[in-house]
């Protein structure tokens, strides 16, 4: 489960389709620097971007896994 407390690296690291995710919103954390200490919610405050809602897309990603 993808939690708002996770690194970004960590979570593509979970499920590297996560990064899909990212990207669809204008979000490219895979390449980024910082990735490795930036967690989801931090993320999600420098990119404009409901956190809670940008977890429930990851978590949806990683569950459709087959």
């Amino acid at each position: 489960m993808i939690t708002k407390d996770m690194t970004i690296l960590e979570v593509i690291n979970t499920d590297r389709r996560t990064g899909e995710v990212f990207a669809s919103i204008g979000m490219h954390c895979v390449g980024c620097a910082c990735a490795r200490g930036e967690t989801v919610e931090q993320a999600a405050a420098v990119h404009g971007v409901d956190p809670d809602a940008l977890v429930k897309a990851l978590n949806e990603c990683v569950e459709k896994k087959s």
